[in-house]
């Protein structure tokens, strides 16, 4: 059997197996490395020097981490969601206005926290929870939330390059296909994206109108009473919030005029540090934090990109090309959906985009120039094969951090009512858009 197919395989039956997806990842490069008859020594090498080449996205995880962790520190979240909570308590209006006036603030935030202000998922925890009190009376499906918030997380980053996009767009899926030597200079990645993109709205939209559109009962907690009255409460230091705001357009203009999205988060945090929110003897323990939240997805990261490093140096990538090209034929069709596929399977294995990107590059850029698809194609294909299974997969932050909003009371399963329902809703949409992308690009 061909080295890669055993490396990738190990590695997904070890991710399905809920092993650790770096040790699962340094377990099918060590197999695949050995089945090729590279040796122990000689595999771990490869490894390594993979490592160096997710080194740069790591660090600019680190220090989105950072910036996260002092707009968090600022209170700017909290005085959001107090806001919204004050509001609805004191409005005097019902029914729908309310109801879908709230379901676009969370999928406004749910968007902003991939670019504008660059928080992911560190908004959920802050928002939600004193919400749901709000949520049951109107009996929202929280399963409808889900979607939401995991359509803004997935479908912003796959989208549109700035931000968490930025890192996704520019910084991995251009990167690995241009160092595969595929000329990718004209490539408008928004335009090219836009396809696959359109696949994810139809599938919000299927969930807000029909799937989800009916009420559904819950049972009113004191954990629900207590946390809306939580977010009741006034705001600390307004200052505090302002500062949070002015280092976030700053850090966002950075980001623009320099295209340096690790500057722009540098920069934003010595906002806070010279402003006086975050104080310099506080300085340590917000940077370390912001890194640990971080830390794990950057560990990933490089470890993929030490994973395709191994792939390629088993030489075996180009007889994996040509065996699959003759299985195929002539018919685009097949390869384009045969390559989908493995996208989402390697993906909800792992559990992140982000690290599936260079895995299925290394092999999917011989593969695409093979079958005769343009550039555009190309890139289309393989940001929607990364991209697939984010939004369904257990071990993905996309999913699990609207689980960790939504089920503070315990009314909201994992699989059944994040899991399930996102998977369904976005992966089999963007199977159909992706594979439209590659064809029609």
């Amino acid at each position: 059997m061909n080295a890669v197919v055993i490396a990738v395989v190990v590695m997904l039956v070890l991710s399905l197996a809920r092993m650790h997806v770096v040790l699962s990842l340094i377990l099918g490069a060590i197999a695949g490395g050995l089945s090729a008859g590279l040796g122990i020594e000689v595999t771990m090498q490869a490894f390594k020097t993979g490592l160096s080449n997710g080194a740069e996205t790591a660090l600019n995880y680190a220090l989105l981490g950072a910036f996260a962790v002092a707009i968090a520190h600022s209170g700017l979240p909290q005085m959001l969601a107090n806001a919204i909570i004050s509001r609805l308590n004191n409005t005097n209006k019902k029914g729908a206005t309310i109801k879908w006036g709230i379901l676009g603030l969370i999928l406004i935030m749910s968007v902003m926290s991939q670019n504008i202000i660059p928080i992911h998922i560190a908004f959920i925890p802050l928002i939600i929870p004193p919400l749901l009190l709000v949520f049951n009376r109107m009996q929202v499906d929280r399963r409808l939330l889900g979607c939401i918030m995991t359509f803004g997380l997935v479908t912003t980053y796959m989208w549109v390059p700035y931000g968490f996009g930025e890192i996704f767009l520019e910084k991995i899926l251009l990167a690995n296909i241009s160092k595969e030597g595929l000329n990718i200079d004209n490539i408008n990645i928004f335009s090219v994206m836009s396809i696959p993109a359109l696949g994810m709205i139809a599938g919000l939209l299927i969930a807000v109108f029909i799937s989800y559109r009916k009420p559904r009962q819950y049972t009113t907690t004191d954990i629900d009473i207590e946390n809306n009255e939580k977010g009741n409460q006034p705001v600390v230091s307004r200052y505090r919030s302002f500062v949070a705001l002015f280092a976030i357009i700053v850090s966002f203009g950075v980001q623009l005029a320099t295209d340096s999205l690790l500057l722009g988060a540098m920069i934003g945090f010595a906002v806070f540090m010279a402003l006086g929110v975050v104080r310099l003897k506080e300085a340590d323990n917000v940077f370390n934090d912001g890194i640990k939240m971080m830390a794990m997805i950057g560990f990933i990261m490089i470890s993929a990109q030490g994973f395709a490093e191994v792939m390629k140096a088993t030489g075996e990538i180009e007889p994996l090309v040509k065996a699959s090209t003759s299985l195929f034929g002539d018919s685009k069709g097949i390869a384009a959906f045969a390559m989908l596929l493995v996208g989402l399977l390697v993906t909800m294995g792992i559990g992140s985009s982000f690290s599936t990107l260079p895995i299925i590059a290394s092999i999917y850029v011989p593969l695409c120039i093979q079958m005769g698809f343009s550039p555009a194609a190309t890139v289309a294909l393989i940001g929607t094969a990364g991209a697939l299974g984010d939004a369904g997969s257990p071990a993905s932050d996309s999913t699990l951090g609207p689980t960790a909003g939504l089920n503070v009371d315990g009314q909201h399963d994992h699989i059944r009512d994040t899991v399930i329902p996102t998977f369904l809703h976005y992966n089999i949409p963007l199977m159909i858009s992706g594979w439209v992308a590659a064809m029609l690009l």
